[in-house]
């Protein structure tokens, strides 16, 4: 194939002005690919001579994982800029600018911590972040103190063809684990990929070669986001160990959406990061890629109302409110109350109860992850928000007891039961501003995990004077980002981020008698009311209460398999092993061969010596889900207790195939390598072991942190109950005061 003047010229324009390449009018395919190649040639020996490799020879994006074909350094000038694919992707395009990955790399919310690492540590240390928030930057050599070349890609953070020239990705990896082809709008005929940008009317003469070069079967799947929604914290950064930050890959691996993992307490239809944050939508501009009028979104709409506020894009504003307001992804249940010493009266509106002035009640709370793929917060924990707001008033409209509210000067009441962490360093403090290579420890993780729900308790007392009747209320808010890390951002001088309520649920109750009565909007069928609370009990450690609550579940629902199965796993988890056969034979029975309830049967077995049914159990689940972790896991301990090393081995590996980071792998496979002699096998994965294995000591730095701040303290207890609130209205508004 011989290329018009048409298609050249525009490459001659673009290469020949940064990158040093001329083309003739009438050059081969080959020619055009050569010089291409001399090029970036020359661009990487000019860069190289001055690139401070700091953490591996030819390393050029570590401590991040950023990887390029060809393994060398790539002009930014090879990748299109975005308005030249807004040419024909207007909708696209317009989405595209206003979306947070576009704005990866210049708002100042990720400057602010980005520029301390390299202010700290020195600017090759950004790398790290910089993988996936500017990978153009990071390719073409930017990150070193010696780069003098333009920078103005920064503006455009992870532009079109960012994420349209990535050939493969590692999901086990993260810190930006793909590996960038040169970037081509279009190939040949025999399917090559050609450097340049050709002229609009080429690609739409040959859209098929154009999809070829910029679409990957692979961009649908979840597996393509792990590359960058999922990161670790190396030794190479923070000169301690490594850390796991935040895995939301392997937390939807682990989810029901994925359909990999027959542990999850409900089942899903299978969904992709795509179904939820890339949903198709109608275009309003023209936009080739089109199917119908209808567009996969490319706004990314997740948590992130900050950018949109920040620069004032109000459409990305509104649809990320919308989409976080849609009530498809919490349900809140006012479950049961106690009052004074009494049993807990649940479900509320299944049961009448009274109620009386100066009585003290304690609410119980339940939240359900039910359309949440991640965990609640997923990823930057540190720096996002959601928390409950709890609140009672009587008739005259007086507050009897608040949590979780903000007060005058933006900060969140101290007490609030909050679904967010508290990464500690070494001096006892909260890492407020995001210097994560200072994070040693961790004081509480109060995340939910998709598909799990949390029980949370409040205790006030109803004043003598109380006008019934009492409204209860609890809602979940949201905040990007909290207000302690934006006053480091602008100083306490500017004005209130977005609040978003994510959900609610009110209910009214009477001083006096309170009958039975119909179920609220959104309440879920009693039989799920008490399952979401065993599961909520069953985290908390409270056994013998979860075992009621699954009780209630089956006799409700007495052919509900996994009620069975809950209770199996409450007796497991309180370590009474004989007690937890039979709810699972009960289980079985209902559904022959379940790969849910024979894992947790496989537990029993294994107490009881039974280990030929132990591993029968368990290879059945490995044969169905052969990527369920746990399950791997289990089939490997179980047959390296049989001594049958070489059958574990191959189970470990498959493990850490799925998962590198899991450390009974590392564990078991440095044994059973060393008794099969492979001592250097064997001594990777005991450093690998010890390096990602929890200090033993870092737990004193968040014990330091938690007695300074008894305030917060009762977050780092599975169990605990909200009461240290204020009472009555003027105590109320008293503690608002900052």
């Amino acid at each position: 194939m011989k290329l018009g003047v048409r298609y050249l010229l525009p490459v001659i324009l673009i290469l020949s002005g940064v990158s040093g390449l001329r083309l003739s009018a009438f050059q081969s395919d080959e020619d055009q690919r050569a010089q291409a190649v001399s090029a970036r040639a020359a661009y990487a020996d000019k860069i190289r001579d001055n690139y401070s490799f700091s953490f591996g020879k030819d390393n050029i994006s570590g401590p991040g994982n950023a990887a390029v074909v060809g393994d060398d350094f790539l002009p930014a000038s090879a990748f299109p800029d975005a308005a030249y694919c807004g040419h024909c992707h207007q909708e696209a395009y317009h989405e595209w600018r206003q979306a947070l990955h576009s704005n990866s790399f210049r708002t100042p919310f990720y400057r602010a911590s980005v520029n301390i690492l390299i202010r700290t540590k020195g600017i090759a240390f950004a790398r790290h972040c910089d993988s996936c928030h500017n990978p153009v930057a990071v390719l073409a050599g930017a990150l070193d103190p010696g780069f003098t070349l333009d920078r103005s890609f920064d503006r455009n953070g992870l532009t079109c063809m960012t994420c349209h020239s990535i050939q493969s990705v590692d999901s086990k990896l993260g810190n930006g684990s793909f590996v960038m082809g040169v970037p081509a709008v279009m190939v040949d005929a025999q399917g090559n990929r050609l450097p340049g940008i050709p002229p609009d009317s080429e690609i739409l003469a040959h859209v098929d070669r154009h999809a070829k070069a910029v679409m990957q079967d692979f961009y649908r799947t979840a597996v393509f986001c792990s590359a960058c929604h999922k990161a670790n914290l190396p030794p190479q950064l923070n000169g301690y160990k490594w850390i796991r930050a935040f895995t939301t890959y392997d937390e939807w691996q682990n989810s029901k959406f994925s359909q990999q993992n027959p542990l999850t307490f409900y089942p899903g239809d299978f969904k992709t990061c795509q179904d939820c944050h890339m949903k198709r939508t109608p275009i309003q501009l023209p936009d080739y890629g089109a199917s119908q009028g209808m567009l996969a979104s490319h706004r990314w709409l997740a948590g992130n109302t900050a950018v949109p506020f920040y620069y004032k894009f109000d459409e990305q504003l509104d649809q990320t409110i919308a989409f976080l307001k849609s009530g498809d992804y919490l349900n809140i249940d006012l479950f049961g109350l106690k009052v004074g010493d009494g049993a807990l009266v649940a479900p509320l509106g299944s049961e009448p109860f009274t109620l009386q002035p100066d009585s003290v009640v304690e609410t119980w709370v339940v939240i359900q992850s039910k359309g949440i793929g991640h965990s609640l917060l997923p990823e930057v924990r540190d720096l996002y928000q959601a928390w409950v707001q709890f609140s009672v008033t009587d008739a005259s409209g007086a507050t009897i007891d608040e949590s979780g509210y903000l007060k005058p000067d933006g900060m969140l009441d101290e007490r609030a039961h909050i679904f967010d962490n508290r990464p500690v360093d070494t001096s006892g403090d909260f890492v407020d501003n995001h210097k994560v290579w200072t994070i040693h420890s961790v004081a509480y993780d109060n995340t939910i995990q998709a598909g799990r729900s949390v029980l949370i308790r409040y205790q006030f007392r109803i004043p003598a004077d109380a006008r019934g009747p009492l409204t209860i209320t609890a809602r979940i808010n949201y905040r990007h980002l909290r207000q302690s890390y934006l006053n480091n951002v602008f100083g306490k001088d500017h004005p209130a981020y977005p609040v978003v309520e994510l959900a609610e649920k009110s209910r009214t109750v009477n001083l006096g008698v309170n009958p039975v009565s119909p179920p609220l909007a959104g309440d879920n069928p009693d039989w799920m009311r008490w399952n979401n609370l065993g599961i909520g009990l069953l985290d908390e450690q409270q056994y013998a209460d979860a075992l009621q609550a699954f009780q209630q579940v089956v006799r409700l629902m007495p052919d509900y398999k996994d009620g069975y199965v809950n209770l199996g796993i409450t007796y497991l988890s309180w370590e009474k092993y004989a007690a937890a056969r039979a709810p699972l034979e009960k289980a079985l029975a209902l559904r022959p061969d379940d790969p849910r309830a024979l894992y947790y049967m496989a537990q029993v077995e294994r107490r009881e010596r039974h280990s030929q049914a132990e591993v029968a159990d368990l290879e059945k689940v490995v044969a169905r889900f052969p990527d369920c972790r746990d399950a791997r896991r289990d089939l490997g301990i179980s047959l390296y207790q049989q001594h049958r090393s070489a059958e574990a081995v191959q189970q470990f590996q498959a493990l850490q195939a799925i998962d590198p980071d899991d450390l009974a792998a590392h564990y078991n496979l440095a044994i059973l390598y060393r008794r099969m002699g492979m001592k250097q096998k064997a001594a990777q994965q005991a450093e690998l072991y010890t390096i990602k294995r929890v200090d033993p000591s870092a737990p004193t730095y968040s014990l330091d942190y938690l007695r300074h701040h008894p305030e917060i303290s009762n977050e780092s207890v599975p169990w605990h109950l909200h009461t240290e609130l204020p009472q009555g209205s003027e105590a109320v508004a008293q503690a608002r005061k900052p």
